[in-house]
């Protein structure tokens, strides 16, 4: 029993000493960036995600102010081209992408004239797929910037202050969330769905910080009655360099994490407005809107469904693995996993110390 106790704590120590020396020397902020860096899920999903984010915006024409940018897609979502013919079962619009080489007995690898398909009047359907993702990304950073900073300023202030203060934020808090986001959602995009997606986004926004502004709340209750608070104090401090300059950088990880996961959640809501014909209306589309216009072709032409759905849930997937990234990445009680390579290395490094 003994033995096997000395065993873990060897263990332990080894691990500890490992990790010990890859930290040396680092300040917190090198540590985090390396710490996420080393989260293969949260690389892949920044990957993925710019790749995302680059393709669709690039795909289009773009127009900035007096600036147009050409997309390298030669169609646009109000094109009209007579429909595909040619499909199983009779049906026009298919798909005309192809991933199967002739020698496989496919038509060869390429996109064709419409690679996803088209809709019931021969637009373009992954002119439409661009752009509704295109919107969709706009929804989740706008409501992610507002949300954000709306929440870290309610909790902040709240946690400070507490008191009075902290009892008319929080009850005010506490009402916005008893009401669920859908019926929020809906009333704003009934109201203002037809002022476009910006505008949509921002109202969404102002109503999204609920969740964000209780964790940081919590964050600033703990951390107002550390000993670095009271010598900041005791040096004459103002409270709004406490807040700014010793609170909040230790309380930005809690803030990253729970924004992306926030705008994970925003491309979701968008999504089930925009399926309710609460969200973004027409001329204008979005991710959301396409599954809600073309979900009775769901058995004669699941592509018109399936295209924006892989969006939708690759978005989200992405945003939430990188927040799981920042989440570990920011979180001191996270270790990584140790690898037989690090212990050999460890060892050999300790029996060289020792010989020399």
């Amino acid at each position: 029993m003994i033995f096997g106790r000395k065993k873990i704590e060897s263990a332990d120590s080894e691990q500890g000493s490992i990790i010990n020396k890859e930290t040396e020397g680092l300040s917190q902020g090198q540590i985090v960036r390396k710490k996420f860096l080393q989260h293969k899920a949260a690389m892949i999903a920044i990957f993925v995600l710019s790749s995302i984010v680059i393709f669709v915006f690039s795909a289009l024409k773009q127009k900035i102010g007096p600036w147009t940018y050409p997309g390298w897609w030669k169609y646009g979502i109000e094109d009209l081209s007579d429909l595909t013919t040619g499909c199983k079962d009779g049906l026009v619009g298919c798909p005309t992408a192809s991933l199967r080489p002739q020698w496989l007995g496919g038509a060869g690898i390429g996109l064709g004239e419409h690679p996803f398909g088209q809709d019931d009047i021969g637009r373009d359907y992954f002119a439409l797929v661009m752009r509704g993702a295109q919107r969709s990304l706009m929804v989740t950073v706008i409501i992610g910037s507002i949300g954000g900073v709306i929440g870290t300023v309610v909790g902040a202030i709240a946690g400070f202050y507490r008191g009075t203060v902290d009892s008319i934020l929080m009850r005010f808090t506490d009402f916005i969330i008893t009401v669920p986001a859908i019926i929020i959602g809906s009333v704003i995009g009934f109201h203002f769905g037809n002022l476009g997606v910006a505008f949509l986004a921002f109202y969404l926004g102002l109503f999204a910080w609920t969740g964000l502004s209780r964790l940081v709340r919590g964050e600033f209750l703990t951390l107002r009655e550390r000993e670095f608070v009271d010598a900041a104090r005791v040096a004459g401090a103002t409270n709004r360099r406490i807040i700014f300059k010793h609170i909040l950088p230790n309380a930005v990880g809690i803030i990253i994490v729970s924004v992306t996961l926030l705008m994970s959640g925003a491309i979701l809501l968008e999504t089930a407005l925009s399926y309710l014909g609460f969200g973004v209306l027409p001329p204008d589309v979005s991710l959301g809107l396409l599954i809600s216009q073309y979900q009775e072709s769901f058995t004669t032409r699941p592509w018109l469904f399936w295209y924006p759905g892989i969006f939708i849930v690759t978005i989200a997937l992405c945003i939430n693995f990188i927040g799981d990234g920042l989440r570990d990445a920011f979180d001191p009680r996270q270790r990584r996993q140790i690898t037989r390579k690090d212990r050999r290395d460890a060892r050999t490094a300790k029996k060289a110390s020792a010989h020399a």
